[in-house]
């Protein structure tokens, strides 16, 4: 019951799937209860893949599976509404803060300030353009394959953020912060859980598709970690709630690229 909890708890914090009335009283809520939830993240990923799978499925039917550039905007605006944009959001902040300062107070002052800039909707603009591309090009190339890597991509870019979590600092403003308490400590117990919740994900691309191009998949939005990890503890020297949201956003664009890569081949 206690893990049933805990993961209602993160599609409640992840989502806008409301959770409320004796339903919520059920799950309650404390830092204790939230900070447990945090291994449920890639859970919530199942969740979020498994309807874009079924928006991008449904539109392929319905047009005959001859437009899937439709049916990856499709899939691309039903995830939005499913999460109101919570990721997003953190990406286009991210980047007004670094592109718009070069020193670490101000960027991360920037990064509090809720009105998106210039970078900030260059970065959602372009964000959006490579995911919605990519999955038209897999869509293309393989329909199963890119409800495979739909589902693959939304679970492992909701790990990788755990790890960045488990490195490095939490340098955001703790009173303020929605983020604080679902990070003040992360064990390897949580990991465990999160990467539980991975494994399974990923076997539908591997048997559709074979494990080298699952292994591309996952390595290029493993690099995608690395490199937003040493942009953060360079720039920043810590992480926020805003830059967990913006690595989820650049490792599941990173796997559905390095997916592109091996299908493309010829």
């Amino acid at each position: 019951m206690n893990f049933l909890r805990h993961y209602l708890l993160a599609v409640q914090f992840f989502t806008r799937i409301p959770v409320t009335g004796a339903l919520a009283q059920w799950v309650g809520f404390s830092p204790q209860l939230l900070r447990a939830s945090a291994g449920h993240f890639p859970g919530v990923g199942w969740l979020v893949g498994s309807v874009a799978c079924l928006a991008f499925a449904l539109l392929s039917l319905a047009l005959g599976g001859s437009a899937p550039l439709v049916a990856a905007v499709g899939c691309t605006i039903v995830t939005v509404l499913l999460t109101g944009g919570f990721h997003e959001d953190g990406l286009a902040d991210v980047a007004d803060g670094l592109g718009g300062a070069s020193e670490r107070g101000r960027a991360l002052e920037i990064m509090k300030d809720s009105r998106i800039g210039a970078f900030g909707a260059m970065a959602l603009v372009l964000g959006m353009l490579a995911k919605v591309s990519l999955l038209a090009l897999l869509g293309a190339r393989s329909p199963s394959g890119v409800l495979a890597a739909l589902l693959g991509a939304h679970v492992l870019s909701r790990f990788w953020p755990l790890l960045l979590v488990w490195a490095l600092p939490h340098v955001g403003d703790a009173a303020g912060s929605k983020s604080k308490p679902l990070v003040a400590q992360i064990s390897g117990r949580t990991l465990a859980v999160a990467l539980a919740w991975c494994l399974p994900s990923l076997a539908p691309l591997a048997y559709l598709q074979g494990p080298g191009l699952l292994a591309a998949a996952a390595l290029a939005s493993g690099l995608a970690l690395l490199w937003m990890w040493r942009l953060f503890a360079r720039r920043l020297q810590g992480f926020t709630g805003d830059c967990l949201g913006a690595t989820q956003q650049v490792c599941e664009i990173a796997f559905y690229l390095g997916a592109a890569v091996v299908l493309v081949r010829p």
